[in-house]
């Protein structure tokens, strides 16, 4: 979980090398607390003659796929630096930049520790709230709530708010479980056992979501007319249209919990289903609107998914039609929020499909009620499956 700093340390190293006179280091990474404390000593180690050096924190809250609007309109820029009148100097000069199109009421000042923890914080807490409604999602679907109903009730809550409160198959991209995972090992290093636990469990909750999700795909799959002592065998014969959440994170997360206008696959939730569902013998059809297909197998055949290649190439095809994808499937799964996916055919696709004919929304963009009626067995993140008026 600790994060390798080799490159920024490297960095450090070719400025001190090149660097003539004073100069202002800005650390724009998102990197664990006390990294810019690194980067001063590498550089104070390799000064030269006539050069100072003053390193500030200036973490980047930036989404992906809306980066551009996020610079120009921030919520706040965040600036750190050491607390003499020198880090003071360095601190107001980057501000007098960010000045030329930015409030000064919106740029915060702190020490380097504070702006350093703050990026890690804000990131866990955005997670935290991902993973809480995520778990009320597990007992809504025990009890007969409805998530969504039980989000839009606690999100009025002036005090918490409605964002980032949409359940899903949990948070993936680049950012969250990082940062999270180096709060912990800061926590451990700092002898703090307990926050680290608390923080860990976000993350396990995240991998518990996915999990609960893919297991659910599993037994439905298991209860059909086959008799038991076919279950063995019939799932590996099984066939799943898998709608890929190749964004932030999301997919995000990113996911969800993240933004669809972007197509980055780094830890996403999509992925970890098919990883699960392979695991489990499944044939996978594989359909994205907007990945190519070599990068969805990259990211399948990567050591933490799959590290037996002819595994993958045996049990899944990459597609370009969707309606294509889904002809002789017994279930589909729909894992991000493309938009499209909502104007499909979907008596076309019953019609293509083998019978029952499963639909597993993971993100609840679809209209449950129609697939029910069209004749699908229906699965929905977050609520108790619901037959013939009785559950």
């Amino acid at each position: 979980r600790a994060a390798d700093l080799k490159y920024i340390e490297a960095a450090a190293r070719m400025i001190a090398d090149v660097a003539i006179g004073d100069k202002v280091v800005v650390e724009k990474s998102t990197v664990p607390v006390r990294a810019a404390e690194s980067i001063q000593r590498i550089l104070t180690a390799n000064t030269k003659k006539g050069c100072a050096f003053e390193v500030l924190s200036n973490p980047e809250f930036l989404a992906e796929g809306s980066a551009v609007e996020d610079l120009l309109h921030p919520d706040r820029v965040l600036i750190g630096g050491e607390e003499t009148s020198t880090g003071r100097a360095a601190m107001e000069k980057l501000a007098w930049i960010y000045q030329h199109w930015i409030p000064k009421d919106n740029i915060i000042l702190t020490n380097t520790w504070s702006s350093e923890l703050s990026k890690l914080a804000a990131n866990a807490f955005l997670a935290q709230r991902i993973s809480s409604i995520n778990s009320i999602s597990a007992v809504c679907e025990a009890t007969g709530a409805d998530v969504a109903e039980v989000s839009h009730a606690i999100g009025t809550d002036t005090r918490i708010g409605s964002q980032f409160l949409k359940a899903s198959l949990g948070f993936g991209g680049s950012c969250f479980q990082k940062d999270v995972l180096n709060l912990v090992y800061l926590c451990e290093a700092l002898n703090l056992p307990e926050i680290a636990a608390y923080w860990q469990q976000v993350i396990d909750m995240n991998d518990f979501q996915k999990r609960r999700f893919a297991s659910k795909i599993v037994n439905c799959l298991f209860n059909t007319s086959q008799t038991k002592i076919l279950q063995s065998w019939v799932l590996p014969s099984r066939k799943i249209l898998v709608t890929q959440d190749c964004h932030p994170s999301h997919i995000m997360f990113d996911l969800i919990a993240s933004p669809v206008d972007h197509c980055c696959c780094r830890e996403s939730s999509s992925i970890y289903i098919c990883k699960y569902l392979m695991e489990e013998g499944a044939k996978l059809k594989i359909f994205d609107p907007k990945v190519e297909k070599e990068q969805i197998l990259m990211e399948l055949n990567h050591p933490n998914i799959c590290n037996d290649p002819s595994r993958v190439e045996k049990l899944v095809t990459i597609h370009k039609d969707p309606y294509d994808a889904l002809k002789g499937t017994h279930a589909f799964v729909v894992c991000t929020e493309w938009d499209e996916f909502k104007s499909y055919d979907y008596s076309k696709i019953y019609n293509s499909m083998l019978k029952p004919a499963f639909a597993f929304d993971g993100r609840r963009i679809l209209d449950w009620k129609n697939l029910q009626q069209l004749g699908f067995q229906v699965e929905v993140i977050g609520r108790k499956t619901w037959l013939n008026g009785t559950y």
